[in-house]
């Protein structure tokens, strides 16, 4: 299992143990990922270590000071 973590803007949008589904980006050097549709963004994620599966689950829902950060994993 592959855990990521991914910022939310508002919250309400996922819950914990809801089924999500994944889009890649590419950059220049990098990989990024967004919860479909739009909901959340993962940090540039290095080549070497792209993200195998596309479907995941939500593990967790943080705020902090800086937002709302999404925790999901994933089959790997």
């Amino acid at each position: 299992m592959r855990r990521m973590e991914f910022k939310m803007e508002r919250p309400g949008l996922l819950e914990p143990g809801q089924k999500i589904t994944v889009t890649e980006g590419l950059l220049p050097s990098n990989y990024y990922y967004t919860i479909d549709p739009s909901l959340a963004m993962s940090v540039n994620i290095p080549f070497r270590d792209r993200l195998k599966s596309r479907e995941g689950v939500v593990v967790d829902i943080v705020e902090n000071a800086r937002g709302f950060y999404v925790t999901a994993e994933f089959d790997e």
